[in-house]
């Protein structure tokens, strides 16, 4: 797949989550084999940008490329700037998030809510398209709720204004992640548009990666969820769409390596005191339906060190190696 002038190693990209795709995690799942990573959200507000965590998610230190970074907001203006502004820290690409269906965000009228103005779904485009040098590329979701469905709409005044790729989540804004994602609405927009679309939603496993793209025909797919806790997702993804055949289980002894070097990573980013809270939550997934991880997690939560945490990352791990080499998370959920 190719966006502008980068042409991506594969159709697997990791999806924007806020909180959850800093550089750290970025780096790793192109590691681990994704081709595209997008950045966490990142508000159009100037007054934000002085703010330690904007700095943060401008800081594309060490990125391998292409660098996607995804703003938010409903002003065209302000997005425009905003791209400018990104473009100077480092973006090589703009994604604008008109799919988020968070309550704080579409109540200032931005993410998803901004698929009920189709109006200005063409301005903020037109703006953004306009303002910067790189490619802009647009997340939406199928619409506002299933009697409002208008991506095939959205999509077509996306590609007026000159998108380079469309990312649709298979669910409207009113279904937020609850029920199944569908896909016909993603495999309409790609039979109509020109532009590469990518398929987002319910992307669990290999298997389901390949059903979404033979099934919609989208370019590449997008994955978030699935992602967290088990960032060889992408590996495991990239071997079956290329040969059909499912790669074993992770090693317990590469988790606990993958799992270290990304703490370390988030102690670097974060510090040590914010590095740490953040680190519980990638520590849970990287656990979770494993064999003793709930008495595990209960604990984590209490420890309020980085030290602390490795430590007791590495103890949890060395059990399970005594288990077995391998993981079966199958057995392990039903333990």
């Amino acid at each position: 797949m190719r966006i502008g002038p980068y042409q991506l190693t594969n159709n697997l990209i990791v999806a924007p989550m806020a909180g959850v795709t800093d550089r750290a995690f970025r780096q790793l799942c192109k590691k681990m084999g994704a081709g595209m990573a997008v950045s966490e959200m990142v508000s159009s507000n100037s007054l934000l940008r002085g703010s330690e965590k904007t700095r943060r998610r401008a800081d594309h230190e060490g990125e391998v490329e292409p660098i996607s970074v995804q703003i938010a907001g409903a002003d065209p203006a302000m997005l425009a700037e905003a791209a400018r502004y990104n473009v100077d820290q480092g973006a090589q690409i703009i994604d604008i998030n008109m799919g988020c269906p968070a309550k704080k965000v579409c109540n200032v009228m931005a993410g998803s809510a901004l698929l009920k103005d189709e109006g200005l779904v063409a301005r903020i485009l037109d703006a953004v398209v306009g303002a910067v040098d790189v490619p802009v590329t647009l997340k939406i979701r199928t619409g506002w709720d299933r009697q409002h469905k208008n991506a095939l709409r959205v999509a077509r005044i996306a590609e007026n204004a000159g998108v380079q790729a469309l990312a649709i989540h298979g669910r409207t804004r009113a279904c937020g992640f609850s029920g199944e994602a569908e896909y016909e609405t993603i495999t309409a927009v790609k039979a109509e548009v020109g532009i590469p679309v990518v398929a987002n939603g319910d992307i669990g496993d290999p298997e389901q990666a390949k059903r979404v793209l033979d099934y919609t025909k989208a370019d590449a797919v997008m994955i978030g969820r699935a992602a967290q806790g088990r960032p060889w997702m992408f590996r495991e993804a990239g071997h079956y769409l290329a040969t059909g055949e499912k790669l074993p289980p992770p090693e317990v002894e590469e988790i606990r390596r993958v799992l270290s070097a990304h703490l370390h990573d988030l102690y670097g980013l974060y510090g040590e005191r914010t590095g740490v809270r953040i680190a519980r939550k990638h520590i849970s997934w990287y656990t979770k339906g494993l064999f003793g991880s709930a008495a595990f997690r209960h604990a984590l939560n209490q420890l309020q060190t980085s030290a602390e945490q490795v430590a007791a990352a590495e103890e949890f791990f060395v059990r399970l190696g005594d288990r077995g080499r391998r993981l079966n998370y199958t057995e392990e959920l039903a333990a």
